[in-house]
């Protein structure tokens, strides 16, 4: 990691680049997140780079390991703590950067034995921090020889720790909004399907959702395409 600062901040300016093209591009969090690691890996030149997330659906409250341009398999296992437990706990709780020159001599570092295995020895965890200063997860960087990270790659993979929370938390947007559009398609072809129903079949509006319900479940098909089917038909018998 022995670079001088202006090549440093061309790679880094280059890796932010390729993640903002991520942000804005149509590809799935896991594609963005393995995007996020192997590009600071690359500009950085660390051993390992690992990103954990915050699951705010546990009680209490978790952080897990996504995702790492790692192989090992001791590394990519599922793993998870506690917000009191580790590094990434502390870094997440605290919101601020954690240097540590040997995380064997770290009480807080919990995962020694896998350090030896690796040969893990320094080690930079910075918050990912979104737009509204809220901590969404850790960014983990490894050395496997021993490393003084200096302030200015501390400042460009919190940078890159940012620009990746922008980009997860722009991606969790489009996912959510993608999922409520579809679910109000969804209740609109359901509700017109019904009225079909109603007319053609003589039924009350809670017979006729009966009745596309039992479709749904008796052919194993989403009661979307139930829906879109009697939809259909009414189309071709008046077209």
């Amino acid at each position: 990691m022995d670079k001088t600062i202006p090549e440093t901040y061309e790679k880094y300016l280059k890796g932010l680049m390729d993640i903002s093209r991520a942000i804005t591009s149509e590809l799935y969090l896991e594609d963005i997140l393995k995007l996020i690691v192997m590009v600071t890996a690359r500009v950085t030149g660390v051993e390992i780079c690992s990103l954990w997330l915050i699951d705010e659906s546990a009680a209490p409250k978790k952080i897990r390991l996504k995702t790492t341009q790692a192989i090992d398999p001791d590394y990519i296992k599922d793993r998870s703590l506690g917000m009191d437990e580790g590094v990434v706990g502390y870094v997440a709780t605290h919101n601020r950067p954690l240097i540590l020159e040997n995380v064997l001599e770290e009480p807080l570092f919990k995962e020694k034995e896998m350090a030896r295995k690796l040969g893990l020895v320094s080690m930079l965890s910075v918050p990912l921090q979104g737009k509204d200063q809220k901590v969404i997860g850790v960014l983990n960087c490894f050395t496997a020889a021993p490393h003084r990270f200096s302030e200015t790659e501390v400042y460009l993979i919190t940078t890159v720790a940012n620009q990746a929370a922008v980009a997860i938390m722009n991606t969790e947007l489009m996912v959510k909004t993608r999922v409520i559009q579809e679910e109000l398609e969804t209740r609109k072809m359901v509700e017109r399907a019904k009225e079909i129903l109603m007319k053609r079949r003589n039924k009350s509006g809670h017979e006729a959702y009966r009745w596309l319900q039992k479709r749904s479940m008796d052919s194993r098909k989403p009661i979307r395409q139930v829906a879109e089917a009697v939809l259909l038909s009414e189309e071709l018998d008046h077209g």
